[in-house]
């Protein structure tokens, strides 16, 4: 029902240039098929409006409603910390009938953070970590992210919570000094997280960042568990606190949600001249 404006062969510097373009001229990125919404005729549209990035605007979709014959209701959803995803759970399942459905749902999700954070333990200094949620250039996470880092058992010292994520540069990840170090680009799975981390090149100062010297550099399934906010965050949570504490048991899916980068990149390219040219 929704399709991308941007061109699928687009290089990840390309979709981050293509997408500011957009959104300074006011546009979205997505564009609404007017004819499948009128096929499909719902009662009930879940939409958003923090992230223009990451699904069609409300005046997009408004656009498209006011052309089908049948008027769905629109729940607009936009959480900014791992509480509000919580809330939205029990506010999706208000509207849909299935309120105590939802509930358990959310008292299960309680119960397994309390889970992930005592396995974790309190270990102090807290571990730092580094969590990019776009290489080119550098942007890292924010809203829930960093929230999820804390609850795996690190601090985030580059996300902002309850802001959107930001551009950094190369010289601000390397000062950051992370001792984790998360690539989690929005939309990739963890294959290809890794693969295009590899792909890049970076300067000197880069292999003096702890957790890239000490090999703690993992690539992250962002499309699944960090990325969208839903009851799957929970599984991101794990995966982090399996990389940060490696000898915690976790579940068979978080394992496979987090993947240890082996090697290291090249010496300089797009990545360092992608962020020094912001």
């Amino acid at each position: 029902m929704v399709r991308s404006r941007l061109p699928s062969d687009a290089t990840p510097a390309e979709i981050d240039r293509l997408v500011r373009e957009h959104v300074e001229r006011g546009e979205s990125i997505y564009a609404v098929d007017r004819q499948i919404l009128e096929e499909l005729a719902p009662d009930l549209i879940l939409t958003q409006d923090l992230c223009h990035v990451c699904a069609a605007t409300p005046g997009e979709l408004g656009a498209a409603l006011a052309h089908i014959s049948k008027q769905a209701e629109v729940l607009s959803l936009d959480p900014r910390d791992l509480g509000d995803v919580w809330r939205d759970i029990l506010w999706v399942g208000e509207r849909t009938g299935r309120r105590e459905r939802a509930q358990r749902f959310v008292e299960h999700i309680g119960a397994r953070l309390a889970q992930i954070e005592e396995n974790a333990g309190t270990a102090k200094p807290r571990p730092r970590v580094a969590v990019l949620e776009w290489l080119q250039p550098f942007y890292v996470g924010g809203h829930w992210v960093p929230e999820m880092v804390y609850r795996a058992g690190g601090v985030d010292v580059l996300g902002r919570p309850k802001e959107p994520s930001h551009r950094v540069g190369i010289e601000e990840i390397v000062s950051a000094a992370p001792d984790v170090l998360f690539i989690a680009p929005c939309g990739y799975n963890a294959e290809k997280a890794r693969a295009e981390y590899l792909s890049l090149t970076f300067p000197e100062d880069w292999r003096s960042i702890p957790a890239v010297r000490e090999g703690r550099v993992f690539a992250l399934d962002a499309n699944s568990y960090v990325s969208r906010p839903a009851g799957r965050l929970v599984t991101g949570i794990e995966a982090m606190a399996k990389a940060i504490h490696p000898s915690m048991p976790v579940r068979a899916k978080a394992k496979l949600a987090v993947l240890p980068v082996r090697g290291a990149p090249q010496d300089r390219r797009s990545a360092g001249a992608a962020s020094a040219s912001a």
